[in-house]
Order: C-alpha cells, then structure tokens, then sequence
C-alpha cells in the first residue's frame, strides 16, 4: 500500500520545483517571449543598416518584355530597335521612280499600315546614385546609430524585467510568511477558544468572552485562504515571467546590497553605466544625422545608369545576341531650383525634433539623478525603520503573552476575550507590518541597483 501511495506521488514530486530568485531570473532571461520580441528589434535595426548600404552599391535589374502589335509607330520603332528598317518599311515600292506623279501626297501603305509584329525586348539596366547631397551617407550613420540604440535598450530592457521578477518571487515570499502568520494566529485563537471553554464551565467567564473567541478562529481562517490565493497568484505570475510552469515554490527574500557608496558617487555611477541613458545619447545624436538626411535635397544629385540590351521578332538567345544589342551610357545630374520650400520645411522640421530630443536627454539626466536620490533615502529610511517596527513586534507578541496569561488567571487578573484579541489584532498588525517592510525593502534595494545601471544578476 505504502508503495503504491509513493507511486501515485511520484508524478507530483517530479513537477514540483522551488527556485531562488536567481535561478528564476535566469530562467526569465531565457524564455521570457517580452524579451524575445524586443530583441527582434535590435535584428531589425541592422537590416535598416544593410538597406541603406544598399542604395549606395546600386541596383541591376533584367527585365523581359514580349509584346505584339500593329501600330505603326510601335512596328517601325521595334524595327529600327532590332535593326531589322528597310526602306520597303517607308512604302518605297509605291514610290513613282519616273517622275510622271507627284510622289508626296502618296500615303504609303506599308509604312501606315504594316503587318503585326512580335517584339522580344531583353535588357540589362544598371543604376547606381554617384552623390546623393549626403543623404545615402546620412542614413548609413543613423542605422549605425540606431543599431546601438536599441542594443542599449534591450540591455535596459533585461535589466528591468529583473524588478518584475523580484516582485513576483519576494510577494511569494511575503504571502507564505503571511501564510505562516495566520497558522500562528489560528493556533492561537484555538487556544483562546479552548481556554474560554475551560473558563465558562467553571463559570469563571461569560458565554460572549467563548463566541468571541470561536469569531476570531473563523477570520483567521478568511485571512489563511486570502493569504494562500495571494502566495498561487504570486507563483502564477512568477511561471508566467519564467515560462516555467513547474515552479511551485520559493525560498527567503532576496534583498541587493551596496557598497557604502555616497549619494553622489552613486549619481555619477548612474549617468555613466545606465543603459537607457546611453540610448537617449544615441538617439539624440541621431536626431542630429536626420538635418542632413532631410536636408540633402538642397544639394545636386549625381547618378549614372547603364543599359545593354535587344530587340528581336524571336526570343533572344546567346546565339542571336550581337545582331541587334544596344547598350546606353549615362550621368545625370538633378539639382532642385524650387520645391515650395518643402525641403527647408522638412530641414527645419528635423531641428526642431534634435533640439526636441536633446532636451529630453538633458531632463532625463535630472531624472536619473532624483531617481538614484529617492532610492537611495528610501532604502536608508525603510532599513532604519525596520530595527524598530522588528522591535515593536517582540514587544506586541510579549504584550499579548502577558494579556493571555491575565485572563487564564481570570480570578486575579480582571479582564475579557475582547480585551485578549485586540492584543492579537496589534500583534497580527505588527507582524504584517515587518513583513511588508521587509518586502518593501527588498523592493527599494532592487530599484537602487538598477537605478545606477546595475543588474540583478548575479
């Protein structure tokens, strides 16, 4: 029997896995789909590089046209194309070679109307821009740009996925030390219960000072399985992060330590490794590339284009291909006189958006630095705090022992359940209070280090 109940556990055993939180955020790193799909982003931006070197190598195309038709122009054009025109094709067999007719008004037949022809136009073309006013070039910097951009950002973007699974792996902490609080606050009621039990059969206290106490056990109950749903929506989402759904449980709080650095070495750390600042570096600095880019339509544009081709009343064939190939050979130049001054508007336009984004960067080092500031004096308030409300609890949990003594020795000590559980209710405040603080703290350590550019991994 024993060995068939090990059995039908086995299954269960093998599911179930408590982590640390460093393990969880490994696991987050690795299958998170969130971070997976940004860092497409990154992969996207270096084809946005290759397309703009592109442009810049040219462009070779072949084309195959095949066409028929019976209209004059066409027919004589495709003639003279494939080098087939003879002057039967201008109609001068009706030409009056004696003189006796005036030839002029004659409308030749075979030029107005010649017989439908297919026509086989084959080519080779070759365009490539030769100076572009410095748009091709400003387009390659800004994709070099964007290319570190979002590499920065993806770096930030990991390192903050790390505070969401912090949350989720110190709630579960915390909801499992609520879990415990509560058992120990059943046991404790229990106990009341039963010593006012005790009491009211030796009529040493009244029936209410029983209900009372049988009240207490049933919210305490309320407060295990409210406990008990946060510790499962905490693991939940801790499975969702990790796309790790045999997750079932977790150790003790994770809290960050920091070297007993200053507030201000700690700012300048800040500026200096956080990655999303140095993607807003990046980005203001393309914002820069983009005046050029937007303004290149001032300047002559340069290119040459290149054509080899055939015409043919057959398909063309390495056979045939020097009876009647052709090629062009050209540079053209472009240069706009007057647009409507949409250039300089799109100009203006882009300085505007630099200037924009350049303030933006600038605010955001002010941010960085208040936010490295309300970190660092919350975590150094919440760690001082803690000493005390640890404190305040031994007393609240010495308080109620005492409270629960007077009222088992009811005949010395005058007093009542009501009185006995709002000692229970502060020390259950209290309690949940350290644990909360406790939580917090974890919390505000995490949002330090990341603050200054660092990660939670270790």
């Amino acid at each position: 029997m024993n060995k068939l109940l090990l059995i039908l556990a086995l299954p269960v055993l093998i599911i179930a896995k408590t982590v640390t939180f460093q393990e969880a955020l490994n696991l987050t790193l690795q299958n998170n789909k969130e971070l997976k799909a940004k860092e497409y982003e990154s992969k996207k931006s270096i084809e946005d590089l290759k397309e703009a070197q592109g442009y810049k190598k040219g462009k070779l195309e072949f084309s195959e046209q095949i066409s028929r038709t019976n209209n004059a122009g066409y027919v004589f054009g495709m003639k003279l194309a494939s080098r087939e025109a003879t002057f039967g094709d201008f109609g001068f067999n009706e030409f009056d070679m004696s003189g006796a007719t005036n030839p002029l008004p004659v409308a030749p037949k075979d030029l107005n109307y010649p017989e439908a022809r297919n026509n086989f136009e084959t080519k080779l073309t070759f365009e490539m821009p030769l100076y572009t006013g410095g748009k091709l070039e400003s387009a390659a910097a800004m994709a070099k740009l964007q290319i570190k951009a979002n590499q920065a950002k993806f770096l930030h973007d990991k390192k903050q996925i790390g505070l969401e699974v912090l949350k989720a792996y110190n709630g579960a902490v915390a909801a499992k030390k609520f879990i415990n609080m509560t058992k120990n606050a059943k046991v404790i009621t229990s106990r009341f219960n039963k010593k006012a039990q005790e009491l009211y059969d030796r009529k040493l206290v009244r029936i209410i000072d029983v209900k009372q106490s049988k009240m207490a056990a049933y919210s305490v109950d309320a407060k295990i399985e409210e406990a008990q749903t946060k510790f499962k929506l905490a693991i939940a989402y801790l499975q969702f992060l990790t796309s790790d759904n045999t997750i079932t449980d977790v150790e003790e709080f994770t809290i960050f330590s920091l070297d007993k650095s200053t507030l201000d070495t700690l700012q300048k750390d800040a500026i200096s490794t956080r990655d999303d600042y140095k993607w807003m570096q990046l980005n203001t600095d393309t914002m820069k590339k983009k005046i050029v880019f937007d303004g290149a339509a001032e300047k002559p544009m340069v290119g040459t284009h290149f054509e080899y081709g055939m015409n043919n009343d057959t398909l063309n064939t390495p056979f045939n291909i020097h009876e009647n190939d052709y090629y062009v050979a050209a540079i053209g130049l472009t240069y706009t006189l007057f647009d409507g001054d949409i250039t300089k508007a799109k100009k203006q336009k882009a300085k505007i958006d630099y200037l924009k984004t350049k303030n933006y960067f600038e605010y955001m080092k002010e941010g960085i630095n208040l936010q490295v500031k309300k970190n660092y004096l919350d975590f150094q308030t919440q760690t001082s705090t803690l000493k005390q409300k640890v404190k305040t609890q031994a007393m609240a949990e010495d308080i109620l022992k005492e409270t629960e003594d007077m009222f088992a020795n009811n005949l010395k000590f005058r007093t009542n359940m009501m009185y006995l559980l709002m000692q229970l209710e502060n020390m259950l405040k209290v309690q949940a209070d350290v644990i909360m603080s406790q939580y917090d703290q974890t919390i505000t350590s995490a949002k330090l280090k990341l603050s200054i550019g660092s990660s939670l991994k270790r």
